[in-house]
Parts: structure tokens; sequence; C-alpha cells
């Protein structure tokens, strides 16, 4: 993930991160249906998908924190 992408994180509001993490995940869904039918042509992709899901669940948490 490139640092414009990280501060993008940093800057989204709780609703636009909670909505790119479920867009995200849908994504991971349909890359492991494509894994297991053998039609995966990056599955590095995933990886990358993981860890950004991550990021951005980290930064949801933060938020959380600092609003209680």
């Amino acid at each position: 993930m490139k640092k414009t992408q990280r501060k993008e994180i940093q800057e989204k509001t709780l609703a636009e991160l909670l909505a790119a993490s479920r867009n995200w995940r849908q994504e991971i869904f349909n890359l492991r249906l494509q894994q297991a039918s053998a039609q995966l042509e990056k599955p590095a992709r995933l990886r990358t998908l993981r860890r950004d899901i991550a990021r951005i669940e980290t930064r949801i948490s933060q938020l959380r924190k600092k609003a209680a």
C-alpha cells in the first residue's frame, strides 16, 4: 500500500471506512471463489486485501476509542 493510500485511510470517516471494509471483504469472497475454481490470476491480491482490511479495522477501532 502506498503512503498516499495510508493517508487516505487516516482521513476517511467511520462510515466511509465501514463501507470500504465491506467492499473489500466482498472482493476477497469473490477472489476465493475464483481460487477454488482455479481461475485466480493474481493470488497476491488476496494478501494485499487482507492487509488493507486490517489497516482499516485498526483505524476503525482507533476512531471508536477516540469517540468513547
